[in-house]
């Protein structure tokens, strides 16, 4: 980039006006998914919104078909877009920021879900941390970096996506694979805090342990083989011989939380069995949730808990295990220049050095590192305050994100 960046950070300063308008007015729409019923309002507010400052952003509407088979006929009734606003030329420095929103909840003390309030600093609402905050930091960038275009030799590009909280493969998903932009850097401007940089995400093995037994009256239990004993003793057994060899493993990477980084497994989230009081369950079921390091891969650990549920057939237990679903872990390396250049810059911006670390929750990012490029998680907000009552963003934080992608940039290009 010919052009001195403290120009670019004087003219985001600039603009700290219209990023909070339009940060309030993003919250201000309950984009919750995975109904989608809001996504259109919100796609004439950023269209309206980027039109009054010269930018005509590129809208693509999600098939319907596509819609329905990741989320089913109820959502598919409501149109999903993906709004693409970019300036400038050359290789792509590419943001990423979801627009739906889980639902507002209870609990909520300082103002409603979706009427923002802004207090010292503060903006409270459903979404200012997850993640209309990052959107807002993305834009800000956008709009300053449109008053130099002509020095800029690459092309900065923010897509704005929907259902990233109910998987996103009807967002970021359909985005990635329709090849659509295809990006030198992309970040994904979710709530990490500037003092992370997720560079990666640990992987997820969603299953179902299902026990059999025989019917019969519980008048004559001997006549049956109850289903939930049998599947008391299998869950104390997956609990007691399983699980500690799956904790006993430990990543190399770095955690934003030092427990993260070993495997875990957690059962009995969803547990089913027996239909009435009087029969004797021939059927018990319990699910686990398997957390896969980025060393693992979803194939191995699958083969692990089939060869373990092997193993209790093998003793006489009448037990099968199925997989509901997965997603493989996925990581940039620390060593990649996108996080090199973007740590350096948040110490340029904010004084500090961000720890590159691994997320233990899902991100989108998985499916541009899955595609091939190189994608890291960074953005304003902290994930305490993501999905809870009085969820806020510090608004400073998002001017200082603002400034830490552009400088970002120019070491990158």
């Amino acid at each position: 980039m010919g052009l001195k960046p403290i120009k670019v950070l004087e003219e985001i300063d600039k603009l700290r006006d219209w990023g909070l308008e339009t940060l309030t007015k993003m919250i201000s729409v309950p984009t919750v998914s995975p109904l989608g019923d809001r996504y259109e309002e919100f796609k004439n507010l950023i269209v309206e919104e980027l039109s009054h400052v010269g930018i005509t952003p590129k809208v693509i509407t999600v098939p319907s078909e596509v819609v329905k088979e990741c989320l089913g006929p109820e959502p598919a009734k409501y149109p999903r877009y993906i709004i693409i606003a970019k300036v400038g030329s050359g290789p792509t420095f590419h943001l990423n920021g979801h627009y739906d929103v889980v639902p507002g909840g209870s609990g909520w003390t300082v103002t409603e879900p979706f009427k923002p309030k802004v207090i010292d600093g503060k903006v409270y609402g459903r979404g200012s941390t997850d993640m209309k905050g990052g959107i807002a930091s993305a834009l800000l960038t956008l709009l300053a970096l449109m008053k130099f275009e002509s020095y800029l030799n690459f092309t900065y590009e923010v897509a704005m996506v929907p259902d990233e909280e109910v998987g996103g493969k009807s967002g970021t998903g359909y985005l990635v694979k329709s090849g659509i932009s295809k990006p030198e850097y992309v970040i994904i401007a979710e709530g990490s805090s500037t003092r992370s940089v997720w560079i990666g995400h640990k992987g997820i093995v969603w299953g179902r342990v299902i026990v059999r037994g025989r019917s019969a009256h519980a008048s004559t239990p001997w006549l049956g083989v109850n289903a939930f004993e049998k599947g008391v003793e299998v869950a104390q057994l997956f609990i007691k011989e399983l699980k500690p060899r799956i904790e006993s493993k430990v990543s190399k990477y770095e955690y934003d939380i030092e427990e993260g980084k070993k495997a875990t497994i957690m059962f009995g989230g969803v547990v089913k069995g027996g239909a009435k009081i009087n029969q004797v369950p021939s059927e018990f079921t319990f699910t686990f949730d398997r957390r896969v390091l980025p060393e693992e891969s979803v194939e191995e650990v699958w083969r692990e808990i089939k060869g373990f549920t092997n193993e209790l057939r093998r003793r006489g237990y009448d037990v099968d295990v199925e997989l509901i679903s997965s997603s493989n872990p996925v990581v940039t390396e620390p060593t990649t220049d996108l996080v090199i250049k973007l740590k350096e810059a948040t110490k340029e911006v904010v004084g500090i050095e961000p720890r590159a670390t691994v997320c233990i929750g899902g991100l989108d990012m998985r499916y541009y590192i899955e595609a091939g490029y190189k994608a890291v998680t960074y953005g304003p907000g902290t994930p305490k305050t993501a999905h809870a009552p009085d969820e806020f963003i510090v608004y400073e934080d998002v001017i200082n994100v603002a400034k830490v992608y552009a400088v970002t940039a120019r070491k990158l290009f």
